[in-house]
């Protein structure tokens, strides 16, 4: 399959065209029904005649390319409507009926109560699509996007989602004049999940009433499935959290398929190198380091620690907490005793082959550095925080 992607230089196209890659490259194998032999990248800068070539030979076209910010009408008519009259105009000419995607927005929508022209020239460029589609008997894919974020999506354009995650990993203030206002947010990994589906013929269809779509077999429109909808106050107090975290080390809530999860995915990759690498402190004496690395509200806490050659450290025990230690480096044994009796647990545990040792309520523990030389290096994990006015730590030897 040959597929051509006009705007390929812009976020979506960026994000499509990396993921298309994978698959023509064998790196993502997950889609194994998707066989592609060339992508054709068309953006401001590729020679136009080139166009005519890839309109030839597309087996799938991605027409993402558009103007979505400008002061003037003309812009907007150029970039929205006579780039798409000019696309299906040489798909015709070429007698080539393979399927076309239009990256549309839900300002068409608003046409009559929100009368931009912005939303004019994309709707437009829908009217152009459905009445190719008629002509041709192409398959036609138009989609209105809500507001879209992820990576690379550029600050300071028209994503505020984007302004305030750069602005915040820079440390610079993002203002927010109505904390109350609601977005419905398009994720970038779920769009071209989409974007995916609909190269096999299993995009999603519906009919749109206002900006809501309602899913069907074989609606008018495309849309992504899965959207958020937040108050720009609830990004900017999880911006915050993301934030503290390098210096809390308390790592925010991020569930599975969240908004949360994918806006820290996109705040991260914003942030410049002098925020990418962050020093830990840590507490030492004579046997070694402690660090705590990661501390999380209803998982426990991630730490590491280096013990001297030669060196023991633990000897206590917990009445709730229980710790898992999994050795990295070098060689040691850990003993545990359960309190009141001569019961003794040994494990020799090694970085060239590591597991992960319980260490069991009611039982005091210890771990030991064997090496004469080398240091044991143990990452360590314990299901809450620690708390200092109530540590659930005593004092016993094994």
């Amino acid at each position: 399959m040959k597929i051509l992607i006009t705007g390929a230089d812009g976020f979506v196209g960026k994000n499509l065209t990396a993921a298309l890659r994978n698959i023509a490259e064998g790196k993502d194998r997950t889609r194994p029904e998707i066989q592609i032999d060339a992508i054709f990248s068309y953006d401001i800068g590729t020679p136009p005649e080139l166009l005519e070539e890839f309109c030839e030979k597309a087996d799938f076209v991605y027409h993402l390319a558009g103007v979505n910010r400008s002061d003037s009408a003309q812009a907007y008519r150029e970039g929205n409507v006579d780039l798409t009259a000019r696309l299906l105009e040489l798909l015709k000419q070429k007698k080539n009926t393979c399927p076309v995607m239009l990256s549309g927005s839900i300002q068409a929508s608003l046409i009559g109560r929100y009368d931009g022209i912005y939303g004019r020239s994309k709707k437009e460029g829908e009217d152009l699509f459905f009445a190719y589609a008629r002509e041709t008997g192409a398959r036609v894919l138009v989609y209105r996007f809500p507001n879209l974020f992820g990576k690379w999506c550029r600050p300071n354009y028209n994503s505020a989602v984007a302004t305030f995650c750069f602005n915040a990993a820079h440390g610079q203030p993002f203002t927010v004049h109505d904390p109350n206002t609601e977005l419905e947010l398009l994720y970038i990994d779920d769009l071209i999940r989409e974007l995916l589906d609909a190269l096999g013929g299993k995009e999603h269809r519906c009919e749109f009433a206002g900006i809501s779509a309602i899913p069907q077999k074989t609606g008018k429109y495309c849309f992504a499935p899965v959207t958020h909808r937040v108050t720009l106050g609830e990004i900017a107090k999880l911006l915050e959290e993301f934030k503290a975290q390098p210096r809390t080390l308390e790592m925010p809530k991020i569930p599975k398929n969240s908004f949360a999860k994918k806006l820290y995915s996109t705040y991260i990759s914003y942030l410049p190198k002098e925020q990418a690498a962050v020093a830990l402190t840590g507490s030492s004496d004579l046997r070694g380091s402690f660090t705590e690395l990661i501390k999380t509200e209803d998982c426990g806490q991630v730490s590491v620690n280096r013990i001297r050659p030669g060196c023991t450290k633990g000897q206590h025990w917990h009445h709730t907490k229980w710790e898992i230690f999994i050795v990295v480096a070098g060689e040691g044994l850990i003993r545990q005793r359960k309190i009141e009796t001569g019961e003794v647990m040994e494990f020799k545990v090694s970085g060239e082959k590591p597991e992960a040792v319980y260490m069991l309520p009611g039982y005091t523990h210890s771990i030991t550095n064997l090496s004469d030389s080398a240091d044991l290096v143990t990452v360590m994990w314990a299901n809450e925080k620690f708390d200092p006015s109530a540590p659930d730590t005593f004092s016993e030897t094994v």
